[in-house]
């Protein structure tokens, strides 16, 4: 049996080059989803440990308090704004808006929700969680 040379698999789903920004943005939604996923669980274990008394609370707000404390906040602001911005862009892009008039879909096929609004609206995602993550850098580390 011959073997078909377009499958790809996993590393197909890797390849950012071959599908372009969009699919950065995919992969970046399900990273970022699945961090703060990690931070709610880490965040409610880690309130959780007022119920051990105040020494456990004080002892668990130390580890937060360091340098890696500061820097996982920091990348959690940035994946909580990034996961938001482009979130909107893909409600609305479901809801039509930005994806102008539909075409005929004549080969090769490109879509209308692939358009350069949407490719500036992940771009500005990537912005605002960039200068939210610096802004979280100057609180945090600031003097």
């Amino acid at each position: 049996m011959e073997r078909q040379s377009n499958r790809e698999g996993i590393k197909g789903w890797l390849n950012p080059g071959r599908y372009g920004l969009e699919r950065i943005a995919y992969w970046l939604m399900r990273l970022t989803g699945l961090g703060l996923l990690l931070y709610f669980i880490a965040h409610v274990f880690e309130t959780s440990s007022i119920v051990n008394g105040k020494e456990a609370w004080q002892k668990m707000l130390e580890l937060t308090q360091t340098t890696e404390g500061h820097i996982i906040l920091t990348i959690v602001i940035g994946m909580c704004v990034f996961h938001t911005a482009n979130g909107i862009r893909v409600m609305l892009g479901h809801g039509g808006v930005g994806v102008g008039k539909p075409g005929r879909p004549d080969y090769p096929y490109k879509p209308a929700s692939l358009n350069s609004r949407h490719k500036l609206c992940i771009l500005a995602s990537i912005g605002l969680a960039a200068l939210a993550m610096m802004y979280g850098l100057a609180v945090l580390f600031g003097d």
